[in-house]
Formats: structure tokens, C-alpha cells, sequence
């Protein structure tokens, strides 16, 4: 199995525009940015989803991504950034290692809203409350 590419930037193996690192996250730009300064903020623990990784990963990868929101936003002169996960293949996640992105966006960047991702029907409204006590049956 080939390793883990974002595993081979935390050990140093392959170059990054790193600019942060802690104990237990790094964030690094983007190598094929969606806009200027599209950060990728990984959690060192290699988890593949964000459901599995361990809950004070969860916590330290979210404080990490808080911290670097502002100044992003900052040096980019953007008024917003997306942050997104996708969390699986067939959300879009092309690395198997848990990465938040953080988008800057700015006016006329011909960027869309989440509800843009999906062209399919989505469910009728009839259907919501099903789903809610489908999940909450789960927990």
C-alpha cells in the first residue's frame, strides 16, 4: 500500500507550504487551490473520516481551523472562506486522511453556496421528520 501523501508532509518526506503546525495538526496551502491561500488543515493522527478519528483530535483539529480562519481571511483581503470536509470517496474526498479545506472567497468568484454540491431531487419535506428519528434511533 502506497503510504498516506499527507503523512509523508507531516514526517517531511515531501516539501509543503506549511503555515502552522502543533503537536497534533498541521495546515498547509493547497498544492491545486481552488482560490488564493485554499489551506489544508490535517489532523497527524491518520484517520481516513472524520467520524473516526478520536474525539480530542476532533477538538484540536477545530481549534486549529478557528485559529487560522481570521488571519487567512486577513492575507487573502477575503470578506469569507468555506471550510469543508468531504468525508469519504464518495463525498469527494480524494485523500484518505481527514482534511478540512479553508476556501477564502471573494465577490464575483464565481463560487456557489453547499447547496450547490448535488444535482439529484433532494427529499420532500415529507420525509424530514423520518429521516430525523431514523438518526436519532442511532445514536
Amino acid at each position: 500500500m502506497d503510504p498516506c501523501i499527507f503523512c509523508s508532509i507531516i514526517e517531511g518526506d515531501i516539501p509543503s507550504h506549511s503555515i502552522y503546525e502543533d503537536k497534533d495538526t498541521m495546515a498547509f496551502l493547497d498544492v491545486n487551490p481552488i482560490s488564493p491561500g485554499h489551506t489544508l488543515v490535517i489532523p497527524k493522527h491518520h484517520c481516513s473520516k472524520l467520524n473516526e478519528l478520536p474525539p480530542q483530535d476532533v477538538v484540536s483539529l477545530t481549534k486549529t481551523i478557528h485559529s487560522l480562519i481570521g488571519p487567512i481571511e486577513r492575507a487573502l483581503g477575503a470578506n469569507a472562506t468555506t471550510i469543508a470536509f468531504n468525508n469519504g470517496i464518495e463525498a469527494g474526498q480524494e485523500v484518505p486522511h481527514v482534511h478540512c479545506h479553508i476556501i477564502p472567497r471573494f465577490p464575483q468568484d464565481g463560487g456557489r453556496s453547499i447547496h450547490s454540491l448535488l444535482e439529484k431531487p433532494q427529499p420532500p419535506l415529507t420525509k424530514l421528520s423520518t429521516i430525523a428519528e431514523s438518526i436519532k434511533n442511532l445514536m
